[in-house]
């Protein structure tokens, strides 16, 4: 495989059915731990462990400037560490210098395509936290074109963006990918409305995901969450109940960002008063509008002695979320899953640090101790619980028969499939079969379970079974080619050669255009054509045997 070339799955990026996963430095890590340890899935687990460890490390000490050196930075490496909607993105085997952000954003972008919003991340950062500007100051400098040293950096890190975007597209043969229906059904729903209302309530959950990950899974396709169809579902107030929420926070972050900033000493839970008020937000301004530590030409600040305002962390905080999530939410083009936990490692940074602002905020304006002491007593409790469900939710993917089992409750279709592989694989026939049938109930049309459900009964011996249920599988999927091989296996097993010779010409006709596995595809079109030869080989066909092998 050419990791330059071809998906994370192995396809060409330009064939049409490619995933278009680009990530060549992901592949190489693959590539890495294979050589030090072929198969042997310890290295690959603890390659994450340490990758886990190092960028919570990394998170925790980003946090120092935003929140102070004490506890609050702490507690936010904390909720980071043990939150356990990272479990499947670690346990599965999957100083604002601009140029190294360009050289980082280049390089995210090549381990997964998320990686690219850190652009838009260091934007927020150098606006809200390093030139501690407001929105409307903001605004104000973009117009009148002033601090040239913001807006040659805000420049260079649109510029970029544009440029990693389009070339990343170009790479890809400027097609975007295809999903099937299973996928991502709301991708596929033929009715406005339902795509529309289903697309905005997907976001909601995702953040449930994060304040409450009490059930989680393998996998959210199919009907894992249904589709919104109507304006009278009541998960459209959940939406709206969100998206007021979101409003309300990001209304407080803007509003809060002008006011003073707060004190190092306050940062540690202590509060600062100054003239006899309480400084409690943002750093004074001077007529033009810029802080007054500021300066507005080279973008080179001096140590500082105070915390941005709570305003703009909460801003900050909010672009760390929204940002990286926005590939997700299926506005600019369609995404292969419903909802996918490993997606929100980079989002739950941003809500670690809004969750730390406002304990922080919480705990400076109480002024009881036991008030004080009930915030630390149910905050540890947050952490232990969040550490808890993690190490039981490790114990979920400790093996593949384990991990199938416990996404049951959320998509038993998919669930019970993949269980049924599993069970076949340790020679329990009997529970495989069952395990199958289990997925069928589900979702009646899945050519993948009927195609294993036949094989299984092939190498059972039920021959008329079997190919029942392979053409069951062909019906789902016309060019499931390895089901007409076998469709042709069952019935020169049966000594229907004329059909047989049917099926295997059919397969060979079948082009690989669209298929997510061509690989697989031409290995059966090549095992169809060897039994299709070997047949007309036995029958003394030998004319019709040459035309096969020239075509």
């Amino acid at each position: 495989m050419n990791i330059l070339y071809d998906d994370f799955w192995g396809t060409l990026l330009t064939h049409s059915g490619s995933h278009k996963s680009f990530r060549p430095l992901c592949t190489l890590s693959f590539r890495l731990n294979y050589a030090m340890g072929g198969l042997d899935p310890w290295g690959y687990h603890l390659f994450n462990l340490v990758l886990h460890c190092c960028v919570t490390a990394v998170f925790t000490g980003f946090c120092r400037p935003l929140l102070g050196g004490g506890s609050w930075s702490l507690l936010a490496g904390l909720l980071f560490a043990s939150h356990p909607i990272h479990t499947e993105a670690v346990a599965g085997v999957a100083g604002l210098w601009l140029g190294g952000s360009l050289a980082a954003a280049t390089a995210a972008l090549l381990w997964k395509e998320q990686g690219v919003t850190v652009l838009a991340v260091s934007a927020l950062y150098d606006i809200f936290i390093v030139h501690r500007l407001h929105l409307w100051q903001t605004a104000r400098m973009l117009w009148k074109w002033r601090n040239k040293g913001l807006l040659v950096s805000l420049a260079c890190l649109t510029c970029w963006g544009v440029i990693l975007l389009a070339a990343r597209f170009y790479w890809m043969g400027n097609k975007p990918p295809n999903f099937s229906n299973a996928d991502n059904p709301a991708a596929d729903s033929p009715h406005f409305l339902s795509r529309v209302l289903t697309f905005l309530y997907l976001p909601s959950v995702n953040v449930w995901l994060l304040l409450c990950p009490d059930k989680l899974s393998f996998d959210w396709s199919m009907d894992a969450i249904p589709l919104v169809r109507s304006i009278d579902d009541w998960r459209n107030l959940q939406s709206v109940m969100f998206y007021a929420g979101f409003a309300l926070v990001a209304w407080f972050g803007l509003s809060n960002s002008q006011k003073n900033s707060t004190k190092i000493n306050e940062a540690n839970g202590k509060s600062h008063t100054s003239n006899g008020k309480s400084a409690a937000n943002g750093c004074n301004h001077n007529q033009n509008g810029y802080p007054k530590d500021s300066p507005k030409s080279n973008g080179y600040h001096k140590p500082q002695n105070t915390l941005p305002a709570t305003g703009n962390v909460v801003v900050f905080s909010l672009g760390l979320l929204v940002f990286p999530f926005i590939p997700a939410t299926n506005l600019f083009f369609y995404v292969g899953f419903v909802v996918a936990e490993r997606v929100l490692y980079i989002p739950s940074m941003g809500f670690c640090l809004l969750a730390t602002v406002a304990l922080r905020s919480l705990f400076i304006r109480c002024r009881s101790k036991c008030s004080k002491a009930f915030i630390l007593t149910c905050t540890t409790g947050v952490v232990l619980l969040y550490s808890l469900k993690t190490v039981r939710r490790n114990q979920d993917w400790q093996s593949e028969e384990m991990l199938y089992r416990s996404g049951i409750a959320v998509n038993p279709a998919k669930a019970w499939g993949n269980l049924g592989n599993v069970l076949k694989n340790q020679g329990k026939l009997a529970e495989a079969e069952k395990a199958y049938r289990s997925a069928l109930y589900y979702r009646s049309n899945m050519a993948d379970m009927l195609y294993n459900l036949g094989l299984l009964l092939q190498e059972s011996e039920r021959f008329s079974e079997a190919l029942d249920y392979y053409k069951m599988a062909i019906g789902s999927r016309p060019t499931l080619a390895s089901a007409y091989l076998n469709v042709g296996i069952v019935l020169v097993s049966q000594g229907k050669n004329e059909e047989a010779k049917r099926a295997f010409h059919t397969c060979a006709d079948i082009p690989d255009e669209n298929l997510k596995d061509p690989h697989a595809h031409k290995s059966s079109v090549t095992s169809c054509l060897y039994n299709l030869g070997k047949l007309l080989h036995e029958e003394g066909q030998h004319e019709v045997l040459n035309e096969v092998l020239v075509a």
